[in-house]
């Protein structure tokens, strides 16, 4: 084995300071180096951004033009049970006038609905509704007008649902002029009642003046009624009243099949269902009895 290495005279065994000094207390050792400060990188242009960044703003910035954009050309829109199109000729709920109210004078012509006041034959107090020969349309779901608080059934086509103000929503055939082809909802049009109907009796009344209202307003002045069903709605309280309308239209004497259910939605006032099916659309008449059977209240 080689001997170990002799230290060298004058040389110190400990780096930056002699071994005399340490030995004897005279000295420290001295403090390391630092590493040199690295330097300020340099700014960033445009340039240097990822692409993928550039791309994810640029989907953001695009998505956020777009939404505002539906916005702005759709903020004119309404729901479609809201409003009309401006073509239609919309007939106005007027309240039905009580038992003292003196008669209309304003004229109206036979193609104008009726303002004289409308003189019904007495109601029966019971009598069923029969079905229409012909086949009825396929029920294809379910209409709930949420603002009268009643269900009835959608019909398929030629059956259209869609907004018809006086009423929440209507399904309608053709043209909106008299007499009038549809099927729609509304709260009763007459003034609320002083207390909550409580019988029968009541409803039938309040669905006789529904029917008066529906003279008024859906056929040409001097048309007829003649009662086809007064019955109990099938679920909750109310009352239903089917009648046949004969009416004079383009000089020929028509017919049209109707009917008129008024039921209780938890309200003083109930809410109304009104069919109104002329002669041109007698194909339709047997949805009459779809209608009365699955009318319900909400």
């Amino acid at each position: 084995m080689p001997p170990p290495a002799l230290r060298q005279p004058g040389v110190s065994p400990f780096p930056g300071g002699r071994s005399e000094d340490l030995a004897l207390g005279g000295g420290v050792p001295s403090a390391p180096t630092l590493p040199p400060v690295p330097p300020v990188p340099p700014r960033r242009g445009l340039g240097d951004i990822p692409i993928r960044v550039v791309y994810l703003i640029g989907a953001i910035v695009a998505t956020i033009a777009a939404v505002l954009l539906v916005f702005v050309v759709f903020s004119g829109d309404v729901p479609a049970n809201q409003q009309p199109s401006g073509d239609e000729g919309v007939v106005r709920v007027a309240p039905l006038p009580s038992a003292s109210a003196a008669p209309s004078a304003q004229p109206s012509a036979s193609a104008t609905p009726s303002a004289s006041p409308v003189v019904l034959p007495p109601v029966p107090a019971s009598r069923a509704l029969k079905a229409l020969p012909g086949t009825p349309a396929v029920v294809v779901g379910t209409i709930s007008d949420k603002t009268a608080g009643i269900s009835y059934p959608r019909l398929a086509a030629p059956w259209q649902a869609r907004s018809y103000p006086p009423y929440s929503i209507a399904q309608r055939i053709g043209k909106a002029e008299l007499p009038y082809t549809l099927i729609a909802s509304a709260m009763h049009p007459g003034e609320s009642p002083a207390k909550k109907p409580s019988s029968d009796a009541d409803y039938r009344e309040l669905a006789t003046d529904a029917v008066r209202w529906a003279m008024r307003t859906q056929y040409p002045k001097g048309a007829t009624v003649e009662w086809t069903a007064s019955q109990k709605v099938p679920v909750g309280k109310g009352w239903t009243l089917g009648y046949k309308v004969t009416y004079t239209a383009g000089g020929k004497s028509q017919v049209a099949q109707a009917l008129v259910t008024v039921v209780e939605v938890g309200k003083t006032k109930p809410a109304m269902l009104l069919a109104s099916i002329p002669e041109a659309n007698k194909a339709r008449w047997p949805d009459l009895s779809t209608i009365a059977r699955q009318v319900r209240p909400l």
